[in-house]
């Protein structure tokens, strides 16, 4: 980091650099002298006046030359959205398509992990709203299903959180956005370092304790439209002369919810401590604990959504989920060009979906309700070594790593009980109904990425990972004949045992010219895959049915992208992105079943695909741009768009021929402005998202509700803040024009059916700081 002209004042156990403050406002004239620091247990960078520099600079301690500085900081021109450097926390991302959302300058509803918010600076994104309490996430984007998040490899602090990476990679736990730091993306080119995933990496880093204070506590109450309370609760600090950093929150929700029947209880806790062992050596571990139960209003026709919206006509549906996780990190410096990363991490949890599965254009008739329980178990270990470089002159940078991977899930599905509660028990435990499997995984894989820097100016980054994945599935599934009544007269249980075993290697390439520090220009093209999910194939619901001869998707993504920015004015992305299947896994309406002919949803490789888009975001700091003195108050607009034509090629199927993707609306749009004055933050954003289709034929509307269009919608969120001291006060007004609008039509729970997407609601937040 260089400053310019720098004045100095060091005292024993802690310094602090002073600047003049009419230096500070040309961000050209600190860019340019390297420091020299002397060893300190804190970093503190503030404007002072001329007449307070100091006159003279007593050294009480030992000055010597620290190989790397980190200063960290919130700074009062910072934009919400960056990317990541080249290198960074053992993973290259240069020459690759890459975001970042930096929570702290992101006004939002973070009680309720509003997604609209959060996400809006996100380019490509498809948002599901399943409920307004921000208990699940579901984003995709560039035309992939938003199903859970499931077609990213989710994760947090940089491990695994999904069900089951291989067999079941649906996230039904969230993160807290009150207790993140920052979100991380890599679009498509992260398979290689990542896995198989079409969509890239979703990485959550959460928060650290000071590094100043022994301990530091943030508390927030939250009340809101519907019932809502939430209340979040962190402490964190340093301690034993800054070699243990803690960090840990509790967060409860609870709510009556927008439609009646989808009252909630929520509860989350986590907990990290961060040893430094010696200056070459940390050890970290990660305690994670989610709990939930959710009554579910079900899904709505298209009649009666346009009746009233806010309806429910299933009273006895259920869903409970219960997430734990634990982590331990190792970091090893070999060298100050050789470090290495060890991630162990495991899983046990347990989702259970209780309730009336038939079609929502049948009543509930009260009759014995069906109840899906799976459970994972899961560990893995992924091992990272970094090395730094020379050649000819230049630094390069080697990445290279192993993964391993085991998972064990079960599923299970019979008859519950007749009532109306939360009674998650089977009626035959030993004997049931529909099916009962268990799926052991397991996956090794090794990769390899350098980047080769040929010029000050351009670099190469080529990479492979080679995969050995191995699913397994062994249990049963009842197969019933109906009569023209739709009485069942065969039933016959059929034992079932299946194995795949996969090897194969994928390839990828990234370039990048940088024009000058604030100007790239990036390209990639990098292979992908996806295993299927081995624990759809026996769920059976009047709704769905999933081929049972379904084969793992390949393909690949290439981008095309430039970026730029001036520190504190604006910044800017435009990326055009080319996504190819072979054999899509993708859902068409059929009614070919007899006796009653009715639609449903069939699961199957319908053809191959591709998604071709262009993406682009900027923001600019107006008041700034227009008045470059450094103004007080800070005014900043963003645009974010992206267009996608996303449709089925390659196949002799006239129905779904040329049609488009299911999930991939063609236009989303969100733009916003913040402003800050002081202690006063306000945000205001509007986002819209063009017509799209539930399955590949592109059916307008059917009679279940289950396949139809998904027409377009606009929604605006507000928020605002105010901060005194160690006091916060925040307002925020979700859909504040009181949209009537539905972003997903479910097959299953939480429908079938429309699942309407809430009204105008209002969020109130104390917060306070200690």
């Amino acid at each position: 980091m260089k400053f310019g002209r720098l004045s100095r004042f060091l005292r024993p156990g802690k310094f602090e650099w002073a600047y003049p403050r009419s230096r500070l406002r040309n961000f050209k004239s600190f860019v340019n002298v390297t420091l020299l620091v002397a060893i300190g247990s804190q970093i503190n960078i503030s404007a002072q006046t001329p007449d307070s520099l100091p006159r003279r600079l007593p050294i009480d301690s030992v000055v010597q030359n620290l190989k790397e500085v980190v200063v960290s900081g919130h700074s009062d021109h910072a934009f919400a959205s960056a990317h990541l450097r080249g290198v960074e926390n053992f993973g290259i991302y240069s020459g690759k398509k890459t975001e970042v959302v930096t929570l702290a300058e992101v006004t939002a509803n973070a009680a309720t992990n509003n997604p609209r918010q959060i996400y809006g600076r996100v380019t490509g994104l498809n948002i599901w709203e399943s409920d307004g309490a921000g208990l699940q996430l579901g984003i995709g984007g560039r035309g992939l299903s938003p199903n859970r998040t499931a077609n990213f490899n989710t994760r947090q602090n940089g491990y695994d959180i999904s069900a089951d990476a291989l067999g079941y990679p649906e996230s039904y736990y969230t993160p807290p956005t009150e207790a993140l730091d920052r979100i991380e993306i890599v679009r498509g080119a992260a398979s290689l370092q990542y896995g198989t995933q079409f969509g890239g990496l979703l990485n959550f880093r959460f928060k650290r304790g000071p590094e100043d204070r022994k301990i530091a506590v943030t508390t927030r109450q939250t009340a809101g439209s519907w019932g809502f309370f939430g209340t979040f609760n962190s402490i964190g600090g340093t301690v034993l002369n800054g070699k243990l950093n803690y960090y840990g929150y509790f967060q409860y929700k609870r709510g009556d919810g927008y439609r009646p029947n989808s009252a909630f209880d929520y509860r989350c806790a986590y907990a990290s401590a961060d040893f430094r062992a010696s200056q070459k050596l940390s050890l970290r571990l990660d305690l994670t604990h989610m709990d939930y139960l959710a009554h579910q209003p079900g899904g709505l026709t298209d009649k009666m959504f346009g009746d009233d919206p806010r309806q429910s006509v299933r009273a006895r549906n259920w869903f409970q989920v219960d997430w734990n996780m634990a982590a331990v990190t190792l970091n090893y410096n070999f060298s100050d060009k050789t470090r290495l990363d060890v991630r162990n991490f495991g899983l046990l949890a347990r989702r259970q979906s209780l309730g009336n599965l038939e079609r929502i254009n049948v009543a509930d008739f009260g009759q014995n309700r069906t109840l899906i329980d799976g459970q994972f178990k899961n560990f893995g270990q992924e091992t990272r070594l970094l090395h730094r470089y020379e050649l000819r002159g230049l630094p390069q940078t080697l990445l290279a790593g192993y993964r391993l991977y085991s998972g064990h899930s079960t599923a299970k599905q019979g008859d519950g009980t007749a009532g109306s509660d939360a009674d998650f028990r089977f009626i035959n435990p030993e004997n049931l109904e529909n099916s009962d499997y268990e799926f052991p995984n397991q996956n090794q894989a090794v990769f390899l990425e350098n980047v080769f820097n040929l010029s000050p100016k351009w670099s190469l980054t080529p990479g492979l990972r080679y995969e050995r994945i191995v699913t397994r599935s062994e249990g049963y599934y009842t197969r019933r004949v109906l009569d023209a009544a739709g009485n069942v007269i065969v039933q016959n249980k059929i034992n079932d045992k299946q194995e795949r075993k996969r090897d194969f290697i994928i390839g990828g390439l990234g370039a990048a010219f940088k024009a000058r520090e604030s100007l790239e220009m990036y390209a990639n093209v990098s292979q992908n895959y996806r295993a299927i999910n081995f624990t759809d194939l026996r769920i059976v619901n009047p709704n769905f049915t999933v081929d049972s001869n379904l084969q793992d998707e390949r393909g690949f993504t290439a981008d095309l992208g430039i970026r730029g920015s001036k520190a504190g004015f604006f910044t800017y992305e435009v990326t055009a992105f080319y996504i190819a299947y072979n054999g899509k896994i993708g859902q068409i309406l059929r009614a070919d079943q007899p006796p009653l002919y009715n639609d449903y949803r069939f699961r199957s490789n319908i053809s191959d695909a591709r998604n071709i888009g262009l993406e682009a975001f900027g923001e600019v700091d107006v008041l700034r741009f227009f008045s470059p003195g450094n103004p007080r108050a800070r005014l900043t607009l963003f645009l974010n768009a992206a267009v996608v034509d996303a449709r089925y090629v390659n196949t002799d199927d006239a129905s779904v021929r040329d049609k488009k993707v299911e999930m991939a609306p063609p236009l989303m749009l969100r733009s916003g402005l913040s402003f800050q004055r002081g202690p006063w933050r306000a945000a205001f954003q509007y986002a819209c998202t063009g017509k799209h289709f539930s399955d590949a034929t592109n059916a307008e509307r059917t009679a279940t509700a289950v396949e139809g269009a998904i027409p377009a919608y606009g929604v605006a969120d507000v928020t605002a803040s105010w901060t005194w001291r160690w006091l916060t006060l925040e307002a925020s007004c979700n859909n504040l024009f009181d949209a009537a609008y539905f972003t997903r039509r479910a097959e299953s729970y939480p429908g079938p059916g429309i699942i309407p997407s809430d009204g105008r609601g209002i969020y109130v937040t104390l917060g306070g700081k200690f």
